[in-house]
């Protein structure tokens, strides 16, 4: 089962719900939990522990002037403007490329070959025992985050039970973080922001085939526009987090609810037996 929790707002509480959920699910069996928000990731500072890090690369391609006769067959190919050829040299700028490797492939004198560039790192560690924690961390001044993202759901490709904590947003980040899971969770709150990206998250899983459900988050008990929505497009409340002076302070202090108020794990556990019923995937 890969479950994904989205947002198309920012500041929702997305990734609380996914610690918990996580903390909860690992007391009865082995759960991962992967931070596909690369760009911020914060799971780490809920599950202090020590972790194995590891560099994340792309290949670049590197032009050996000696053997380019600039005929611009490489940057014709490239449709990300990569690569300009002028009458004396090759211009390249690593920020475009999407290490597609066509360049390469055209070169008709063999002067293009490929390089590992670092983009970002993987952490992993065992915060718990039943859970297993993956953090993808994009370099700063990267704009590769898709390639980071895509490193870190293939290590755990193979995991029996896998939650991803997406980036806010519908943008490419949260598409690459989605794709090929089995249910998302969207994360809103009953506010006109909250409504509207909720409904451009919803298009999102809609268009790529994978049912979805919502939680309320900081529901102060006014969430009738959001209900109406819900009914209107077929999808189920999971759960509702009401707004909560407490739960606030829990979070705010680095600690999660289920940890201090156990009571909560009972809740988080049906809203996976919920999610299990999007799909009927068994666990």
């Amino acid at each position: 089962m890969k479950l994904a929790i989205a947002s198309g707002k920012g500041g929702t509480g997305k990734s609380m719900v996914a610690a918990n959920l996580a903390f909860t699910l690992a007391w009865t069996g082995q759960v991962t939990l992967v931070d596909c928000d690369v760009e911020e990731p914060n799971l780490q500072l809920f599950f202090p522990a020590p972790v194995s890090t590891r560099e994340i690369t792309m290949p670049v391609p590197v032009i050996d002037e000696t053997s380019c006769q600039h005929c611009g067959k490489c940057g014709e190919f490239c449709q990300y403007g990569a690569l300009t050829i002028l009458p004396d040299r090759v211009l390249f700028f690593p920020e475009l490329c999407h290490s597609c490797g066509g360049c390469m492939l055209v070169c008709p004198n063999d002067a293009i070959h490929e390089e590992p560039k670092r983009i970002g790192t993987l952490s992993l560690s065992n915060p718990q025992p039943g859970l297993k924690l993956i953090t993808g961390t994009l370099d700063t001044g990267s704009p590769h985050a898709v390639p980071v993202i895509r490193a870190v759901k293939e290590q755990a490709a193979h995991d029996p039970c896998v939650i991803l904590d997406t980036a806010p947003g519908t943008s490419c980040p949260v598409v690459e973080a989605l794709d090929g899971c089995d249910a998302c969770v969207l994360v809103t709150e009953s506010t006109p922001f909250g409504l509207h990206d909720l409904q451009l998250a919803m298009d999102v899983a809609a268009w790529l085939g994978i049912p979805a459900g919502v939680i309320i988050n900081r529901s102060d008990g006014k969430d009738e526009e959001t209900l109406r929505f819900c009914t209107d497009h077929d999808l189920d409340i999971m759960m509702t987090i009401p707004f909560s002076r407490e739960i606030a302070a829990i979070q705010n202090r680095g600690d999660l609810l289920c940890r201090e108020r156990p009571e909560w794990q009972k809740d988080f556990c049906s809203l996976f037996l919920k999610c299990r019923a999007l799909t009927g995937v068994e666990r």
